[in-house]
């Protein structure tokens, strides 16, 4: 297909300033120390507000920044930022340069950063100011380190760069399937990929969001979830963008402020973990004007994880919907369940979207061409497969990953298991593909074991996630020791700190004598912990 300026996402914010220019993009909280002036915003103590005009002009200014550097189509631009203002200006800018957007989670350790950073080869890293020591750490001894700017100090590098730069206005033709943003993800190998997502994806999963949440101009929508998940940038952030609403980006969760925030920003709804909502129930129950708060709120939208019916059931009679979704990286949203099946369809993740192809194919048919592909029955187990414009483009030079995952006639297999009942709503079962979810992160047990593999003291490791019931799920590490080694959950538990985010560090390690394995030698993990609940902490 052509090149187009108008395929570029990069380009949206400009068209939105043009129509309603004066109208509030973003709110964004701001703490001690970020009160210096920057181009564009109103300013006050706790927090900075952006219309749709003078944030288009600092991603303009920003994207004239980054090409003064030299960045330019397919290069890789590096966000290591927590949710704010300059996480979605540079993702914009990026875009419209013809780069690429590489957003990376915070809470990764060194070693972690570093595995991304010599893979996708950043040419720019924005990052926040208190992660200096981390980043100096996994950058060092690289060959060709990007070029570095921090975010967040007092006096802010970044606000004075963009005051620096005249805004470049201007927007690089692209094709649909161009790539827009590089999400990592970590594979069942324990090492990272890439999802490359194109400008398409952006724009129909965009599409999907504004159907399903009928987001509009009229909407104030709360983003606590990290930008730098799909979740947060992909569902939430560019969607409400796109629809012309006004985003209030919060920078960590905490659910007495989150629910001051609905009060002061006429918040109309907002995104989170279903580990989130327990602590937002007990907090909203604190407030004297609850009534008042949940009229507010048109509904909250969850995604991760499955939610405890019970906490559906208890918002439902303070009067708040709250709404679903399952997607992944690689897809975004795939199926979504509407407040007013929550009850009813109690388990389901809901319906597919409207804009892409959902099937569930039978597993005895699934590793075969796709035209001998065959659907389940009702109530049959199947893996979930998907086909359309919200797909990613493959795996950044993972070219068997990218066959793998990426099938004839453009169906992706997404590694879910699921089944479907007469009215068409999808129920997950299982997954292929070994992970747990712990605080809405997925965490893949290969890398956790990699990693605890290297430690002296242990031979064998085999991990696996428990319930929990802040977390969701927890990992719990069955190790076979060293000759001689005593189990220390301790120095195991440091060790696993230095060289991993820590969500993905076991809660609780078990010695044993053995692993239980087929006669091919794959561990039975299924078999570990048998005949125990949840292992001691």
């Amino acid at each position: 297909m052509e090149k187009s300026a108008l395929h570029n996402a990069g380009g949206w914010l400009a068209r939105r300033a043009a129509v309603s220019g004066d109208r509030v993009a973003l709110i964004e909280a701001l703490t001690r120390g970020e009160n210096d002036v920057g181009p564009g915003g109103a300013r006050s103590t706790t927090h900075r507000t952006l219309d749709y005009r003078a944030l288009e002009e600092r991603c303009a200014r920003c994207a004239a920044w980054l090409g003064h550097l030299g960045v330019a189509r397919g290069d890789r631009v590096a966000i290591l930022l927590a949710n704010r203002a300059a996480f979605l200006e540079s993702v914009f800018a990026a875009a419209r340069l013809g780069a690429i957007a590489l957003p990376i989670n915070t809470r990764l350790a060194p070693p972690e950063l570093r595995q991304i950073f010599d893979d996708a080869e950043p040419r720019v890293l924005l990052y926040e100011a208190g992660l200096e020591d981390r980043v100096a750490r996994a950058c060092a001894g690289m060959t060709d380190p990007p070029l570095r700017l921090a975010v967040g100090a007092a006096p802010d590098a970044y606000e004075l760069t963009l005051l620096a730069h005249a805004p470049d206005f201007s927007v690089a033709p692209v094709t649909p399937d161009d790539p827009m943003i590089l999400m990592y993800t970590s594979g069942t190998t324990g090492a990272p990929k890439g999802a490359l997502l194109p400008h398409r994806k952006t724009l129909f999963n965009s599409l999907n969001a504004q159907l399903f949440f009928d987001c509009s101009g009229r909407d104030r929508v709360l983003v606590v979830v990290p930008l730098f998940h799909s979740f947060g940038l992909q569902i939430l952030s560019i969607p409400a963008l796109y629809g012309g609403a006004s985003l209030v980006l919060q920078r960590h969760f905490d659910a007495t402020a989150l629910w001051q925030a609905v009060a002061e920003h006429g918040v109309t709804f907002f995104g989170g973990v279903p580990t989130m909502f327990r602590e937002l129930l007990g907090a909203l129950d604190a407030r004297p004007d609850r009534a008042e708060l949940v009229a507010k709120l048109r509904f909250a939208f969850t995604a991760g994880a499955a939610i405890p019916v019970e906490l559906i059931h208890a918002f439902e009679a303070r009067g708040m919907l709250l709404k679903q979704g399952f997607g992944q990286t690689e897809t975004s949203i795939l199926c979504c369940l509407d407040a007013r099946d929550a009850i009813r369809k109690a388990g389901s993740v809901g319906k597919p979207v409207f804009h892409a192809e959902v099937r569930v194919v039978r597993r005895d048919a699934i590793d075969g061409p796709t035209d001998a592909w065959r659907d389940v029955a009702i109530g049959e187990t199947g893996e979930i497969v998907v086909r359309g414009p919200i797909t990613m483009t493959g795996y950044w030079k993972r070219p068997e990953a990218t066959t793998e995952t990426l099938r004839e006639d453009g169906w992706l297999r997404t590694g879910d298991l699921a089944t479907i009942d007469a009215e068409g709503f999808v129920t997950l079962v299982g997954r292929l593909r070994d992970l747990f979810i712990s605080g809405g992160e997925n965490v893949y047990p290969a890398q956790v074991e990699e990693t605890f593999q290297q430690h002296p003291d242990v031979r064998e490791i085999a991990v696996v996630g428990v319930p929990d019931e802040r977390f969701g799920e927890v990992g719990c590490a069955y190790v076979v020791l060293a000759r001689g080694a005593v189990l220390d959950e301790a120095s195991l538990r440091s060790w696993g700190r230095e060289r991993l985010a820590t969500f993905k560090v076991p809660r609780s390690f078990v010695a044993v004598a053995s692993l239980p394995r087929t006669v091919t030698g794959k561990v039975q993990k299924h078999r570990l912990g048998a005949g125990r609940t949840t292992p001691s902490a």
